[in-house]
């Protein structure tokens, strides 16, 4: 009769497939290999770590900061949003506006981030000011509903945590809209940059 004592490793693997603990203190007797002592320590280092507090703290998943594509450098936090699904920025009219309006309030492209919204349709005001931290807001086509703060008049400055908030209309309807260009101009004139 063969004998039916066996120290293959690869053998005992078939016949003991339930987990084995060993307890930190206690004497093991068995002959232990370099490979086997290698495979223990990638077992403990991929196991989970388990808490020996009785409550289980349950982790809440973070929320991944979300990325913007823009124009501009954002070198004194002035963040400019627009909202056109044809165009990058606005119409030709629309944008010769906006290249008014910055050079009117002393910005160039390095001050200011410009975004346009329609790729960021579901964005809120929180994940732009984590990415941006701005001190001004200028958002000419989105609305303050849109970025889920409360409805505010049209060519208005207001405060939100410290920022300075001002929303127009759509730059391309704003370059015929003689009041709203008036408008905007006197709330420009408040702006402290």
């Amino acid at each position: 009769m063969t004998e039916q004592h066996t120290t293959n490793h690869q053998a005992l693997k078939l016949f003991f497939t339930d987990d084995i603990y060993l307890i930190p203190g206690e004497e093991n007797n068995f002959p232990v290999t370099a490979q086997q002592k290698a495979v223990d320590i990638q077992q403990q280092a991929a196991a989970p770590v388990l808490s020996s507090s009785p409550e289980v703290q349950q982790e809440a998943p973070q929320k991944k900061e979300r990325s913007f594509s823009y124009l501009g450098k954002n070198s004194r936090n002035i963040l400019i949003l627009v909202k056109d699904e044809k165009y990058p920025v606005s119409t030709e009219e629309g944008r010769e506006l906006l290249r008014k309006i910055v050079k009117a309030i002393d910005l160039s492209a390095n001050d200011f981030a410009l975004v346009n919204c329609a790729a960021y349709a579901d964005t809120d005001f929180n994940e732009l000011k984590a990415f941006f931290a701005p001190v001004l807001l200028l958002s000419f086509g989105p609305g303050p509903v849109s970025i889920g703060l409360k409805e505010q008049e049209q060519n208005s400055l207001c405060m939100q945590e410290g920022i300075q908030l001002v929303f127009s209309s759509d730059l391309h309807d704003l370059s015929s809209d003689m009041n709203g260009k008036k408008a905007l101009w006197n709330t420009l004139k408040k702006l402290s940059l």
